[in-house]
């Protein structure tokens, strides 16, 4: 299965694992599976540190690459979606992830239960 992780789920995998249910870690483990951290997440990342609301003091590309996780660009065709989405979620990058995940097909893994409104499959 190729699953699209939230930004709390990609920090959590790299800082506290515990934090992630027993569930979603055997996804994140499973050999079966493709783990997209999506550009939305960098962008987020960046942009939160910019702004002095997350510390990065690290490569989030490389850690997703040595963490064995598969980057995925977000489209002009994953755009689309946004423009129907209702507003359960105000925020942006979020908005952006369901609009992904919808336009994939691919479930977004998170533990914001806002996300549980919209048409996507979330793990």
């Amino acid at each position: 299965m190729k699953i699209i992780i939230d930004t709390h789920i990609f920090l959590w995998s790299l800082a506290d694992p515990t934090r992630i249910t027993k569930q979603k870690l055997n996804e994140l483990e499973s050999p079966s599976n493709i783990i997209f951290v999506s550009s939305i997440t960098i962008a987020e990342l960046m942009i939160k540190s910019s702004i002095g609301k997350l510390q990065i003091n690290f490569d989030p590309i490389d850690l997703a690459e040595q963490s064995g996780f598969e980057l995925l660009d977000f489209s002009g065709r994953d755009a689309l979606q946004l423009k129907d989405l209702p507003f359960h979620h105000r925020d942006p990058f979020d908005r952006m992830l369901i609009s992904q995940s919808i336009a994939t097909k691919y479930p977004l893994m998170t533990e914001d239960s806002k996300i549980k409104l919209y048409k996507c499959q979330v793990i």
